[in-house]
């Protein structure tokens, strides 16, 4: 395999891990199914960098494992991996285009994801140690993930300038740097506004500055690993015992939003679906809790 190739496979299973927040199972099937597309993209048809892989490339793989009798499950399977693929090589720049957009696809199941509680969110909340330097940024990574449902990518590249706490919005440049504005609560204008004023200054490195809100220790900007470790961090020590990632907060900004009668154009608007059908599945997780509510309470469930 190409080292362009093994570059954007090693960064499709930090993709899936904390941006996707998918089970280890899952990583690994979809990570053996995009192992197996790549090599055959080399082996096959010579391609050596994912930004010049087509449709027609994409449907010559499909049907070569067609012909090697592939079960529909597992078909089933590789295109969604490799949708999934396309979609984060855009989304990081790799790709100029989406190849897999065109591709027809079987209906799949949709799996609900997981969300917290809201009393499960709070609890994470509280955790950091505000008394110290990196646990009052913590808190503020948090508090700012939770208020705005962002991709743990966007919260990464989340520049200072773009927080307007005057006009208490957020400015997010998501996949395809498409910008979207997301509203800012209180809480999480409090906490980053306190990050800004008694931390920051002492992360930020006077030789190496960078316009990026939250920093780690040495003054540069935090990876996606270091949110994935603090979000694991607190998830832990809250007593929580559903696997957290970063997406998690995402779930729970959008279900929750739901929950208390937000309307679901709007909810689309603030997470940056480009279609409704994506946003759509929190309304089934709406449901879901609905359905508990009636089986707890009701004397007939």
């Amino acid at each position: 395999m190409q080292p362009a190739m093994k570059t954007a496979l090693t960064g499709f299973r930090t993709y899936l891990t904390i941006e996707r927040g998918f089970s280890e199972h899952s990583i690994s099937a979809y990570m053996l199914d995009i192992s197996r597309y790549l090599s055959w993209l080399d082996e096959e048809r010579d391609v050596s960098t994912p930004s010049v892989v087509s449709l027609s490339h994409i449907t010559d793989f499909l049907t070569a494992l067609q012909q090697a009798g592939l079960a529909a499950a597992s078909m089933a399977r590789a295109i969604s991996a490799i949708r999934h693929f396309h979609r984060f090589l855009l989304g990081e720049g790799l790709c100029d285009t989406n190849p897999s957009e065109r591709l027809d696809t079987p209906t799949l199941t949709r799996h609900l994801p997981l969300v917290l509680t809201q009393d499960e969110a709070a609890a994470i909340l509280e955790q950091p140690d505000t008394a110290t330097r990196l646990g009052l940024r913590d808190r503020a990574i948090l508090e700012m993930l939770y208020a705005t449902g962002m991709r743990v990518s966007e919260l990464t590249h989340l520049p200072v300038d773009q927080v307007l706490f005057d006009q208490a919005l957020v400015r997010v440049f998501g996949k395809g740097s498409k910008e979207r504005i997301i509203p800012l609560g209180s809480i999480a204008a409090t906490w980053t506004q306190e990050y800004l004023r008694s931390v920051r200054p002492h992360l930020q490195k006077r030789d190496r500055p960078t316009p990026v809100l939250f920093l780690n220790h040495r003054g540069g900007g935090l990876s996606r690993m270091s949110i994935l470790t603090i979000t694991k961090k607190y998830a832990a020590a809250a007593g929580i015992r559903m696997d957290v990632h970063p997406h998690t907060f995402r779930h729970s900004f959008a279900t929750h939003l739901l929950e208390g009668g937000a309307d679901l154009r709007s909810v689309q608007e603030m997470l940056g679906h480009a279609d409704i059908s994506t946003t759509q599945i929190y309304t089934h997780v709406d449901r879901e809790y609905l359905k508990e509510v009636h089986r707890t309470f009701h004397p007939r469930s």
